[in-house]
């Protein structure tokens, strides 16, 4: 029972990160495209644990905790450039 639940969370985490993917492409604004980013990083974020706990295993949480980093530092990089034009002042 939880294979199934978990697989069919899988396809439905899988169909989000392709509507984003979408939305990141089609766009109108840059502030649209980059909050479409950040939602397509929160999406592979919950893909990678639900496949582990899928598979059963522990061995990914390293790395959602460094993607989640890594996306969060990618976000304010890009909200302070679009507000003032230059990341480092």
């Amino acid at each position: 029972m939880m294979e199934t639940l978990t697989f069919i969370i899988l396809i439905i985490i899988s169909l989000s990160i392709a509507l984003c993917m979408i939305r990141v492409y089609k766009g109108p604004t840059t502030p649209d495209r980059v909050i479409a980013l950040d939602t397509v990083a929160v999406n592979v974020l919950a893909f990678i644990t639900v496949l582990s706990m899928h598979l059963n295993t522990e061995m990914f949480f390293d790395a959602v905790l460094v993607i989640a980093v890594i996306a969060f530092v990618g976000t304010i990089a890009i909200a302070k450039y679009l507000m003032k034009g230059d990341i480092i002042e």
